[in-house]
């Protein structure tokens, strides 16, 4: 679940470097505004036993640039926070640990996710596809994310795949409830006016 989370961290980061097309000059992300929150799905025979989680990913650092359109994006993923309502404090402090431990996002080896646009493509008024690459649990693949918005404030989703950073999902009871491998992630950035 914790590697889903991080996953989703890092398609946030794919939007927010999308957001830098519209705006003009580099500017820096307003950190205290913007937010990413992921979504992780249950999957496997008796997942109605399981939960769904969602995790809130602060974003400590990030850039835009609407003249050449370019963003990047850092996040700790030490800070990164399991935010379930439906879960007891006992349970959440266990997903947390077990999210941030060697089993999923391993955040004490591989404390930053980091993102860096590398083309940024206007498909119309107010909406970008944005390319780059992305850094994850140690590992750099190319993403793609969807990003809508106007005059700093940006919002987009996208899903990205644990395994294609190295993580693999969590599974307990022999399978029979576990992570999905697919995670969604949302955001909303805002850049400093």
């Amino acid at each position: 679940m914790r590697r889903m989370g991080i996953l989703s961290l890092t398609l946030f980061t794919l939007c927010s470097s999308v957001s830098g097309s519209s705006q003009t000059g580099d500017r820096p992300l307003d950190t205290k505004k913007s937010i990413m929150t992921v979504h992780v799905y249950k999957s496997g025979m008796f997942s109605a036993f399981g939960h769904e989680h969602e995790v809130s990913a602060p974003i400590v650092e990030g850039k835009l640039n609407e003249q050449q359109p370019s963003a990047t994006l850092r996040v700790d993923a030490r800070q990164m926070r399991v935010t379930d309502r439906d879960v007891s404090d006992k349970d959440r402090e266990k997903i947390q640990t077990t999210m941030l431990g060697p089993e999923v996002l391993d955040s004490q080896q591989f404390p930053e996710i980091h993102f860096i646009s590398t083309v940024v493509s206007r498909l119309g008024d107010g909406r970008w596809l944005v390319d780059g690459n992305l850094t994850l649990h140690g590992q750099t693949r190319p993403v793609r994310v969807q990003v809508e918005g106007r005059q700093g404030h940006y919002r987009g989703s996208s899903e990205l795949k644990q395994k294609d950073f190295g993580i693999q999902p969590v599974s307990v009871g022999g399978g029979t409830v576990k992570v999905k491998n697919e995670v969604k992630v949302e955001f909303v950035i805002w850049s400093q006016q």
